[in-house]
């Protein structure tokens, strides 16, 4: 996939947004975090913030905070700061550094066991990157993908047994190809799942049964379009889940692995992976980029929208669309901040 959803500080725009109507109250649930970063009188400010129960708190005071990621038992969020990644608790506390060094540490992932980190390592800004995983404590930088080629967007399975990731590799005619690739955590196994010339796969994420992917062309022209896809483990029977009604493109899987989270031209929808037909969720503006994200039971999505001129935190029910302010009265984005692009929503039992 681009690096255009990976590059630091990317601004979140999600203009003119039609919602159901929505109530003040929020719902009790986990925390959402989202990363900010303003200026303040000519000083950038900025940090990782946190929506609960209505309330918006700020847990770190670093603009260069980026990318939260909880692990899967909610009590720990792994970030990037300046081409570092760190560990926080979801009160602000116990802040830690894991990576250090002159390399460029992107977009953590907290494995499914909460004992590692997965995360993109580049030489330079710009370099291709391989991925690697450390302990979460911080110990024992481990790398997991070698040889030159760009890895990026990896997920690792439900069991812990397998990550998945795009791998950018040259093409027909100069072009560059984005294929998908699995490895153990282990860095052993390496496998090719896709193997299609002139066309795309990108935004991999595991489901019940496979692999769920988007596929098509991920190039920054016109020429860009995406259908959603599926297939085993192994690479084996690529079946069509969203395809040929404008682009779609993937956002979230539900935590149970059954549901789809995609964003196509004018909304974001949810759709039953199988035969079951998809249904809108909101409406979108043409050609809107969206952070959504699902809640841990998979009733609920969180998104960043604007509603009368303000970026607000919304939770959409994904069975009949409704909407409720999760910081209702609080404008996310006040003066010229820059909002994402990765939000996150704690897990809870």
């Amino acid at each position: 996939m681009s690096k255009r959803n990976y590059i630091v500080s990317v601004l979140v725009a999600l203009f003119g947004l039609a919602l159901p109507t929505m109530a003040s109250a929020a719902p009790r649930t986990g925390a959402v975090v989202y990363s900010k970063a303003e200026k303040v009188g000519g000083i950038e400010e900025g940090g990782l913030y946190a929506v609960r129960d209505g309330r918006l708190n700020q847990l770190t005071e670093d603009p260069a905070d980026v990318e939260p990621a909880f692990s899967p038992d909610g009590t720990v969020i792994a970030f990037a700061r300046g081409g570092d990644l760190f560990t926080v608790r979801p009160d602000g506390s116990g802040q830690r550094r894991l990576t250090s060094g002159t390399e460029i540490d992107s977009r953590p992932i907290v494995s499914t066991n909460g004992r590692y980190v997965v995360f993109e390592r580049r030489a330079s800004e710009g370099a291709p990157a391989d991925l690697w995983t450390v302990a979460i404590g911080g110990a024992n930088p481990h790398q997991l993908t070698s040889g030159g080629a760009d890895d990026y967007e990896a997920s690792v399975s439900p069991d812990g047994k397998g990550i998945v990731f795009v791998r950018s590799l040259p093409g027909v005619g100069g072009d560059v190809n984005e294929d998908l690739f699995s490895i153990q955590p282990s860095g052993a196994g390496l496998k090719r799942l896709t193997r299609t010339a002139r066309i795309d796969e990108f935004a991999p994420r595991y489901f019940a049964g496979g692999i769920l992917f988007s596929r098509g062309d991920d190039s920054e022209t016109p020429a860009a379009y995406a259908d959603v896809y599926t297939m085993k483990r192994t690479g084996k029977v690529v079946q069509p889940q969203v395809k040929g009604v404008g682009s779609a493109y993937v956002e979230d899987v539900s935590p149970d692995g059954h549901t789809l989270l995609f964003r196509r031209d004018q909304g974001l929808w949810a759709k039953r992976i199988g035969p079951a037909r998809a249904h809108k969720l909101t409406e979108l503006p043409d050609g809107s980029q969206t952070t959504s994200v699902f809640s841990s039971d998979g009733q609920r999505v969180a998104a960043i929208v604007e509603l009368e001129e303000e970026q607000r935190l919304v939770s959409i029910s994904v069975a009949n669309g409704a909407s409720v302010q999760l910081a209702a009265g609080y404008d996310l984005a006040e003066g010229a901040s820059e909002i994402g692009p990765v939000i996150d929503w704690q897990p809870t039992r």
